[in-house]
């Protein structure tokens, strides 16, 4: 039924001005820890609370970092971190140096070591030597970015602050049941930098059920732009005693589905919320009365629903517990 409701445009640019632009004027990262590194298979690493100096030694090495193999140089927004290769007695990593910014230079013991270059939600990790001729070493990250957005039916522009978008891995790993959460709560708009593949991005209107779910493919060096549509409303209902008149106080209200499952509950005089397209039923009760009223909401039918505290509307059924 979700894959019915959404329509995905996708649009790609080429991101060679991403490399160079400040991190906070193009995208929403989430800082990542040095325990959530994806290096190659080793127990653990060594947490990075603050930078560590570029260490001291006999070996000058120059580390840069690029989207593709034929991309310029990042500039800013890169966080080095440099590792010894051999666990500690931890059986951690144990982390040498690290430092943000661009291209960065290291003096180092000579030797071998592990490199992590992280650009947003992208990475990179390559195994150094360090000599004591200077060297220059690159890592290609093979990223791009992702920038989200969501509209009505029509084209009509979603309130952000009713928008959020959560990236997932495209598929479970290791027997799970669920894939794996990558960055919640994305703003649209935000470009998030992710290596280059395919994402499962759910999209959700509102705090209820107006929620779409799309597979989207960032690609190496290019920004997508993704627009969903969904097909929701926003609602808000009152209990009146006559059509057009004043909204009764102290109303408790519950949702419900054309199967008669709850989905939502609250109370006050008005109750507003963002309901995905389909067939309700409006239940409201005041002053151990009970009212109710099937309604169809229609998508991006934003309207004001009345509910009749009349006879004609009462039940004599207790409101149905279980919301949410």
């Amino acid at each position: 039924m979700i894959a019915d409701l959404f329509r995905l445009f996708t649009r790609h640019f080429l991101m060679v001005a991403l490399a160079a632009w400040p991190a906070a004027a193009i995208a929403q990262d989430i800082p990542v820890q040095a325990e959530e590194l994806q290096l190659p298979p080793i127990n653990g690493f060594a947490p990075a609370k603050d930078d560590k100096p570029l260490a001291l030694g006999e070996g000058r090495i120059t580390l840069s970092a690029q989207l593709t193999d034929k991309a310029p140089d990042i500039t800013r927004g890169l966080v080095w971190r440099v590792f010894k290769p051999e666990a500690g007695d931890d059986g951690k990593l144990p982390l040498v140096a690290s430092a943000q910014g661009g291209t960065s230079v290291f003096t180092l013991d000579p030797g071998s070591y592990l490199v992590h270059a992280s650009f947003g939600r992208a990475g990179a990790t390559k195994r150094i030597t360090v000599t004591k001729t200077a060297r220059r070493e690159n890592l290609v990250l093979d990223a791009g970015g992702l920038k989200l957005d969501a509209v009505l039916a029509g084209g009509r522009k979603i309130p952000p602050e009713k928008l959020r978008f959560s990236i997932y891995e495209a598929e479970a790993k290791d027997g799970a049941d669920e894939k794996a959460l990558i960055i919640p709560d994305v703003k649209p708009g935000a470009v998030v930098r992710l290596n280059a593949g395919t994402y499962h991005v759910v999209s959700t209107y509102g705090s209820v059920n107006a929620v779409i779910r799309s597979d989207i493919r960032v690609e190496a060096g290019k920004l997508t732009e993704a627009t969903v549509e969904h097909r929701a409303a926003e609602l808000t209902m009152k209990l009146v005693r006559d059509h057009g008149g004043e909204a009764i106080a102290d109303t408790s209200w519950s949702i419900l589905t054309n199967s008669g499952d709850p989905i939502r509950e609250s109370v006050g005089a008005f109750a507003s919320m963002v309901l995905a397209e389909g067939d309700y039923t409006i239940v409201a009760k005041n002053r151990d009365r009970i009212y109710q009223r099937d309604f169809t909401v229609e998508g991006g039918q934003n309207t004001e629903v009345e509910v009749l505290a009349t006879e004609a509307t009462a039940t004599g059924t207790d409101i149905i517990d279980g919301a949410d």
